[in-house]
């Protein structure tokens, strides 16, 4: 089995610091919304739609909702699933700061600290999966990070997915190091959903849309919405 080597990728032991400190169980939320009202327009047509998670708590299960086999073995392939998500996350917010198009305030402060946080996520896994790590994609967001409107929008539906898809690996993952590892990005994505989902707006259908507790997605729902987006182009 392959293993995480925390040591190398959390050398001042913070993310075993936090998790060391936690006793019982972790309830691993994710936000299964597709942006303000309900869908966010993208150019062409196309519309980003809620994904269908299925029973509650369904993908949380061991062996349910696995990544393709194309991403690897075990726990390889769980975390190459998640560094391609990050890869789309971390691509589109770069490209929304360089362009400098958002510039509202509050948006222009959420996107800074999203920014930094999704680049590391993606050094972070890099670093772990070593030469087992899959290729950056090239992607095309359609003018969806730099109109702010749609920006809003978009990454709303960004940051639910990734904590929908952490989520759904959670019972997947057989290495505890990487299970932590995992965890700790959650959190961090759901802080991010929790935020835009305020920034959109300070009601239930934003920031806690299903109430007080969320569901799983299998990596087949979330990869079927990603591919919707047409944001992968290679």
């Amino acid at each position: 089995m392959y293993k995480l080597n925390l040591d190398e990728i959390d050398p001042d032991g913070a993310i075993a610091e936090q998790h060391a400190a936690v006793e019982g169980d972790t309830r691993m939320g994710f936000l299964k919304k597709a942006g303000v009202g309900g869908a966010a327009a993208v150019s062409g047509g196309v519309v980003l739609s809620a994904l269908a998670a299925g029973p509650a708590f369904a993908a949380s299960k061991p062996g349910v909702g696995r990544p393709p086999a194309s991403f690897g073995k075990g726990d390889i392939g769980i975390l190459n699933y998640a560094l391609t998500l990050e890869y789309l996350e971390a691509a589109f917010y770069t490209e929304a700061l360089k362009s400098g198009k958002i510039t509202d305030p509050t948006l222009a402060g959420f996107l800074a600290v999203v920014e930094n946080d999704e680049r590391k996520h993606v050094s972070f896994l890099r670093k772990a999966l070593g030469s087992k790590a899959v290729k950056k994609p090239k992607f095309d967001f359609k003018g969806t990070n730099t109109d702010q409107k749609l920006f809003k929008a978009t990454a709303a539906v960004l940051e639910n997915t990734g904590v929908q898809a952490y989520f759904g690996q959670g019972g997947n993952i057989k290495d505890f190091g990487i299970l932590n590892a995992a965890v700790s990005i959650l959190t961090i994505e759901a802080r991010h959903a929790g935020a835009i989902g305020l920034i959109n707006g300070a009601d239930a259908d934003n920031i806690t849309p299903d109430g007080p507790f969320d569901k799983p997605a299998t990596a087949k729902a979330i990869l079927k919405a990603v591919t919707a987006t047409g944001f992968i182009v290679s």
